[in-house]
């Protein structure tokens, strides 16, 4: 079956990975593809942050946590499985994700930094997105998919090309299919170098805005903020520098690290995400769009469900 995907990002490539590696034959047209996409800006790291309903998040997170564990066994993807921790100022009650994640438990008191009461420890993958798009660019090419740089406005352009189609337009789709629900999440982050610390650090306590700390192979990203409705794409100088003064209080004392690039990405926010089959006379989409901030870390979970509507359709 001919089926066209819709976005360049990391839901449109692992959807198309999915479809090509079931038998599909597989277009994917694409506004901008990577290192031009929002999923670029991610820090990344396997964390189901801000997408719901939790019953159905909490498989696709599940099913993603184990294809990224098992990508990172080859350096190609740009994968790392690290031991990291979320940290409190009260007792949190058990996340509601612990089932997708075998080495969750209680945090040290070695591991709890200054002015932390408690916290949890886990291993999860860290994906290093610029070199994780490429991947998935190869491998999609690999595959046979085809790819096409050109802005789609209508699903009506979209079923010219094919009876089925799977959209994967994240913020895009308020335009495409007149969703009105989705809105900018706006984030911010700051790469620097070199890493001050392995693994990652997750603070939600702190009011001024969330902050995190995740380190890659050569380098870390500082973050962050989550702004609901700011579609401004140009870095803040002053939320930058909040941003490099929380993150100081997660790191070593006088960890030296030069800052590298101030980045602004748009996360698709929606109450719940999207993925369903509709039916519109002969034509037929998938919708799979409104992650959150948590695009990656559904990826292949929401990759294989929309593969399966695909075949259930047919």
């Amino acid at each position: 079956m001919h089926v066209l995907v819709l976005g360049g990002g990391v839901s449109g490539l692992s959807c198309g990975i999915r479809l090509l590696e079931a038998g599909h034959t597989v277009e994917l047209w694409a506004r901008e593809l990577p290192p031009y996409t929002t999923s670029d800006v991610a820090a990344a790291v396997w964390y189901p942050y801000r997408a719901s309903p939790q019953d159905r998040v909490t498989a696709w997170a599940k099913r993603t946590f184990d294809v990224l564990s098992a990508l990172a066994k080859h350096p190609e993807t740009g994968i790392l499985v690290e031991r990291g921790v979320e940290l409190f100022t009260e007792a949190p009650p058990d996340p509601w994700w612990a089932p997708c994640v075998p080495s969750l438990r209680a945090a040290t008191p070695e591991e709890l930094l200054p002015g932390f009461t408690h916290g949890y420890s886990f291993e999860a993958p860290i994906i290093e997105m610029p070199i994780y798009l490429q991947f998935l660019l190869a491998r999609f090419r690999e595959l046979g998919g085809r790819l096409d740089l050109r802005e789609v406005r209508t699903l009506d352009e979209a079923w010219r090309a094919s009876p089925v189609v799977v959209n994967c337009t994240g913020l895009g789709a308020r335009a495409v299919v007149g969703d009105d629900s989705l809105f900018p999440i706006r984030g911010e982050v700051l790469r620097v170098a070199p890493p001050p610390v392995r693994g990652f650090i997750f603070d939600e306590s702190e009011t001024r805005g969330i902050s995190y700390v995740i380190s890659r192979s050569k380098d870390c990203i500082l973050g962050g903020t989550a702004e609901d409705g700011n579609p401004s794409l140009e870095p803040d100088k002053a939320k930058g520098a909040a941003i490099l003064e929380r993150c100081r209080r997660l790191l070593p004392a006088g960890a030296r690290f030069q800052v590298l690039e101030h980045k602004v990405g748009l996360r698709p926010g929606r109450a719940t995400v999207r993925l369903e089959a509709e039916r519109v006379g002969q034509h037929r989409v998938i919708h799979n769009y409104g992650h959150g901030g948590a695009g990656v870390t559904l990826s292949w979970g929401c990759a294989e469900e929309v593969a399966a509507l695909v075949i259930a359709g047919s």
